[in-house]
């Protein structure tokens, strides 16, 4: 199992078909699928078949990642990068409800922001995410990223969207 990025208590792996278990759990939890268009999974069998069928890695070498804590192996979630119907490089997240407010969503924003950055080269990151979302919103902003605009995001007609650009040479990130 081949780690994309690690920071200093989580690791970044490709989505595997034994996460399936948790990737039905994640998405049955209508806490964490409250703002997402995201229907929940109908069984273990579902969320197995959608990791099967997966081709992001391939189709653009890069996605969502399965975040995994370094000291216990648990699964905590999702955090990764895809191109979204706009063709922009969208940044999203998605962690069990058991693991907010731990700070591991900003964590995993910033290592995959640097990664997209410095390693993939991408020039710029947007996020997107519903008004009534305060929590996603402090992340998106905790990691340099500015409101750019309103737009529509799955059902969310009215949607904020945020951007970052990769900073030039003599600039840092946060």
């Amino acid at each position: 199992m081949k780690k994309i990025i690690e920071t200093s208590r989580l690791y970044f792996r490709c989505f595997l078909p034994s996460d399936a278990k948790e990737m039905f759990r994640l998405n049955n939890d209508p806490d964490v699928i409250r703002y997402t268009d995201d229907p929940p999974f109908a069984s273990i069998q579902e969320a197995n078949a959608f990791l099967l069928a997966y081709d992001q890695y391939e189709k653009n070498g890069f996605g969502r990642w399965a975040v995994i804590h370094k000291e216990t192996e648990e699964w905590l979630g999702w955090c990764g990068i895809k191109r979204n119907e706009e063709e922009l490089i969208d940044l999203g997240y998605r962690f069990h409800k058991e693991h907010w407010g731990k700070g591991y969503a900003t964590e995993a924003s910033v290592a995959v922001r640097d990664y997209a950055f410095k390693t993939l080269n991408i020039s710029q990151l947007i996020g997107r995410v519903a008004q009534e979302n305060a929590a996603s919103i402090r992340v998106l902003e905790k990691i340099g990223m500015q409101f750019w605009k309103h737009g529509p995001c799955g059902h969310h007609a009215n949607a904020l969207y945020f951007h970052i650009r990769r900073p030039s040479p003599e600039e840092s990130l946060k």
